[in-house]
């Protein structure tokens, strides 16, 4: 192998190493980044009954919506501490395999997933809240 492929090496695995240390800096894709603006605009009842629930920092840390991370795009990102949380509704029905590819891809980033369903958040939004306030607490201490 030339020097050119263990420097490259090099370089993926220092930012692997930095994103583990440093949930500020996540890579991301420029497809994924396009794909999550468009998201923004056209979420899901769910999602949008979860983000106005949790918007401006009422859980008091700060969260992005449909943020892009590798090739990518997560529901809701708290970067203060690593934490994705993903609203699961009818997309991810028949697809466990390749969200367990996704997530597993993303946790190697040193970032820490909590997963509700559309039902939880739609009919038990208080039990939700509650669930990723501890969450929120346990990863803060």
């Amino acid at each position: 192998m030339g020097v050119g492929v263990y420097f490259k090496k090099f370089v993926y695995i220092s930012l692997l190493f930095i994103c583990m240390r440093n949930h500020n800096i996540l890579p991301y894709t420029k497809n994924a980044r396009e794909l999550s603006k468009k998201l923004r605009k056209k979420m899901t009842g769910c999602e949008l009954i979860f983000w106005n629930a949790t918007k401006n920092s009422q859980l008091g840390i700060v969260m992005r919506r449909q943020m892009p991370i590798l090739d990518y795009v997560v529901d809701f990102y708290i970067k203060e501490i690593g934490l994705v949380i993903e609203i699961d509704g009818s997309s991810h029905d028949n697809k466990e395999l390749e969200d367990g590819i996704r997530q597993g891809r993303i946790e190697k980033l040193g970032v820490t997933f909590i997963r509700f369903s559309n039902e939880q958040v739609k009919y038990n939004l208080s039990k939700v809240l509650e669930k990723l306030n501890k969450k929120i607490k346990e990863m803060k201490d």
